[in-house]
């Protein structure tokens, strides 16, 4: 991150609006620098973009000590074009964003084989079984996961790939501060534990139906493809692949129900001459000569964690969060039996968030279970801070993390206010 003198300009020059992205392309290249561009005059703006320069005139710098002070309040950084952190597969397309604003930590991706998940909001059983599969066969193979964040299909590639232990980075239609959808939050969280979120909208830009189609260009310009699982003929998602396409990216589908809404634009492109792909594994095998000490081919990486009929409940409770309408009301789910429970707690719960996700109450097969995932148990005998989890199971932190997000999105803990974990199952 650059030195708070030089990047005030960099966000100054951000924040003109009404001035479109490839003029301040252009009007950088032209300047040299933000920092020239903030201190030329008129008319040196007249030169050098004849018309539309009037925001240029505005050398206010309140907004951008207000949002240098949320970063760092917040811990998030700003990676410019001018950095050398900035992807480079996204400083080579034609509308490169001047900055991102990044929450978490933002990986080299110049050395990481990331791969788009794409899809509709409104998917099938089917899509969300399959986002969530092919995520995290990719992800367990080494494969960076890219999503939007988006309920549905982003939403279950998320989770898959955080299952397998991998790393995601969320691009986001808003700001920082905005998590869209609420229902989300969680899933927010636990990617910029492990991974980084990301976008080129300032803190307290509204997630509006506009910024997505912008944002869609970031999530293929940062990867090497895009694989589309479900998309009608109308998507968001077909946007990105399609931008994908001028990018030079590849675009990856897996084949849908021919009779259904929510795959008829996915399907078309598979005549079209996309790639169909029908395993993470086939996705990997397209990259593991460009990264060899990245993927790992050949290994038994099939989701298997969840029998069936866990599986088949953890899709009906994404199904009938999708449908809910988006308004605030108290949760409704059952308390299931603890191991132990905290003697000052009240047997009532009270949750602070009317979109919080459904738990579903299980018993718990400790061999179901993954080595990390029966240590976090152990250790989780009362409600503990996830920093204690960390000391008494001696795990590294992205472990204890990746494990409770699967023993969370399982029933198993329930996840409080300030990062601590409550116990919430019972075993077979």
């Amino acid at each position: 991150m650059k030195p708070v003198s030089e990047l005030k300009y960099w966000l100054w020059l951000s924040l003109r609006r009404g001035i479109a992205r490839a003029d301040l392309l252009a009007l950088l290249e032209h300047f040299g620098s933000p920092e020239d561009v903030y201190f030329a005059g008129e008319s040196a703006y007249k030169a050098g973009m004849p018309a539309g320069y009037e925001p240029l005139l505005d050398k206010d710098m309140k907004r951008v000590r207000e949002i240098l002070a949320q970063c760092a309040e917040n811990g998030w950084s700003v990676v410019t074009l001018g950095d050398a952190i900035y992807p480079a597969r996204l400083r080579n397309i034609f509308d490169p964003p001047l900055l991102l604003y990044v929450r978490g930590r933002l990986p080299d991706l110049g050395d990481e084989a990331a791969v788009a998940v794409v899809g509709t909001r409104s998917c099938t059983p089917y899509g969300l079984v399959t986002a969530e599969r092919i995520s995290y066969e990719a992800a367990k193979a080494g494969v960076l996961i890219v999503t939007g964040m988006a309920r549905g299909i982003d939403s279950a590639a998320v989770r898959g790939a955080l299952r397998a232990g991998g790393r995601v980075i969320g691009v986001l239609g808003s700001g920082l501060d905005i998590v869209y959808p609420k229902s989300n939050e969680r899933l927010f969280d636990d990617v910029a534990a492990t991974g980084a979120l990301i976008t080129e909208f300032a803190p307290g830009t509204p997630p509006a139906g506009a910024n997505f189609p912008v944002r869609n260009r970031i999530l293929s310009g940062i990867s090497l493809g895009v694989a589309l699982i479900e998309a009608p003929e109308r998507s968001g998602a077909l946007i990105t692949a399609s931008l994908a396409l001028e990018q030079g990216r590849d675009v990856f589908v897996i084949p849908g129900n021919v009779d259904a809404e929510s795959c008829r634009g996915s399907n078309a492109l598979l005549k079209e001459g996309a790639i169909p792909v029908f395993s993470g594994m086939d996705i990997v095998e397209q990259y593991t000569d460009l990264y060899p000490e990245k993927l790992s081919a050949g290994e038994d990486l099939k989701l298997t964690e969840l029998d069936g009929e866990t599986r088949g409940r953890l899709v009906e409770a994404e199904m009938a969060e999708a449908a809910k309408p988006r308004k605030k009301r108290p949760a409704q789910r059952k308390t299931p039996e603890k191991i132990d429970t905290d003697p000052a707690s009240s047997s009532k719960k009270v949750f602070d968030n009317g979109e919080d996700p459904v738990y579903i109450d299980i018993l718990v097969d400790p061999e179901a279970l993954t080595l990390d995932e029966r240590a976090v148990l152990k250790a989780l005998d009362t409600t503990l801070h996830i920093d204690d989890i960390t000391v008494r199971t001696g795990l590294p932190a992205m472990a204890v993390m990746s494990a409770l997000t699967m023993l969370e999105i399982n029933g198993c803990v329930v996840q409080k206010p300030g990062k601590f974990f409550e116990p919430h199952y019972k075993f077979k």
